[in-house]
């Protein structure tokens, strides 16, 4: 069996950049596009034996028409190619609110040839796939959908994930009961797994997240795990049969996906034996984080101009996050740093100005009990200006004030 396993498509995730006038779609969402083409392409030219989406198609769970139209054509092609696509629901795909459709109920609802929606837990036997291959899937179950069909009550609620992944375990344990031995097994899963690496889809995560214990994945009786939902890529069980792996998204998402490589999976999977080849997708958008923190007031805006030299800005999208002491505010030349990365696809210019803590008051000392010049004198300190400088402000400070006072 050759199947071609990838996940967190994320394709509407424009977050970033302009629309193309061609299409009137974002870039970034032609970016991802490309990303899936190469997928489809791939599961077509090398006649994969089973195509497996391990869930989160969108960025949300009410994707605009376009989108779907887009994902629409892209699995529509592997329906056509008869490449049997098992399409797994992710926690973008489903809506929180029991009974309401998912993002990939279309796909149901018109029976779409070759393409079977995983949206509950099941076991898919080797006659139902057409396959010599068996599936046990485990979508993302929503905590109010669980709480429904448990009939747990709101004070319970700290209970339901514990709940959840028992009757997960129960239900991979009597899927095993159903198999042929002679078949290879595969388990697809849309959750965490315990000992996973997170990367930045914790910033896009929605609601509480189930945690699936080690064992469970790691079972030797599975030929090959196929996980959606943390876009780091990596296998579980390095070296050790079954593969337990996540595939990444497809694309960055955002900075914290900076440094990642982005892949899917082209599997061998025999019984007690698979051969897993990464496939990189390359020409991905890049990400370029420069962070600075300044330590002179001289020629800032220079010494940022040659940070962002530094790198390649072409096509990219830039960020450049600086921390200075709030009274260098005006030296920064924003304009020229914009101009200077005019060939990035977007620039993001992130300012942290640090504002020292304020000087305490001694024991016997109240706000009440200082004049105004000498609470001036105690912000000129809090600022470490120099007493030359201090000396001349208090000078102005002392003709306002007594102007004013005379004027009162």
């Amino acid at each position: 069996m050759k199947i071609l396993h990838f996940a967190d498509a994320h394709i509407d995730m424009a977050n970033y950049g302009r629309h193309d006038p061609e299409t009137g779609l974002p870039l970034r969402v032609l970016d991802f596009l490309k990303s899936l083409d190469t997928i489809v392409d791939a599961a077509i030219n090398e006649k994969v034996d089973l195509v497996l989406f391990a869930g989160d198609t969108y960025k949300d769970r009410s994707p605009a028409p376009t989108y779907q139209r887009e994902w629409g054509k892209r699995i529509y092609r592997l329906s056509e190619a008869q490449i049997p696509t098992l399409l797994l629901v992710g926690n973008h795909d489903l809506s929180p609110a029991t009974g309401r459709a998912h993002a990939l109920q279309e796909f149901n609802t018109l029976q779409v040839p070759h393409v079977h929606v995983l949206d509950k837990p099941q076991f898919l036997s080797a006659d139902e796939l057409g396959l010599p291959v068996q599936v046990i899937a485990l979508p993302w179950v929503s905590r109010s959908g669980m709480m429904a069909y448990s009939q747990m009550s709101g004070e319970e609620t700290e209970k339901v994930y514990e709940k959840l992944e028992d009757l997960l375990g129960d239900f991979v344990e009597s899927s095993f009961e159903k198999v042929d031995e002679n078949l290879p097994v595969i388990l697809t899963a849309h959750a965490s797994v315990q000992g996973a690496k997170y990367g930045s889809e914790r910033m896009v995560m929605l609601g509480n997240d189930l945690v699936l214990s080690g064992s469970l994945v790691k079972d030797p009786r599975l030929d090959y795990v196929a996980l959606g939902h943390i876009h780091k890529p990596q296998n579980l069980n390095e070296n050790t049969h079954p593969p337990v792996i996540y595939p990444g998204s497809i694309e960055r998402v955002d900075f914290g996906e900076a440094k990642d490589k982005k892949f899917f999976i082209i599997a061998d999977v025999e019984k007690g034996k698979t051969e897993v080849d990464w496939r990189e997708l390359k020409g991905i958008r890049p990400f370029v984080d420069i962070f600075a923190e300044l330590d002179s007031s001289e020629n800032i805006t220079e010494t940022l101009i040659k940070k962002l030299s530094s790198v390649k800005m072409k096509d990219a999208i830039v960020r450049l996050m600086i921390e200075y002491p709030r009274e260098w505010d005006t030296l920064i030349d924003e304009p020229a740093l914009r101009k200077h990365t005019s060939e990035a696809f977007e620039f993001h210019f992130v300012k942290r100005p640090q504002v020292e803590a304020r000087i305490r008051l001694s024991a016997d000392q109240t706000v009440s009990s200082l004049s105004p010049l000498e609470l001036i004198h105690q912000y000129w300190q809090t600022l470490h200006t120099d007493e030359s400088e201090i000396e001349i402000l208090q000078k102005l400070a002392t003709e306002i004030i007594l102007n004013e006072e005379g004027e009162l």
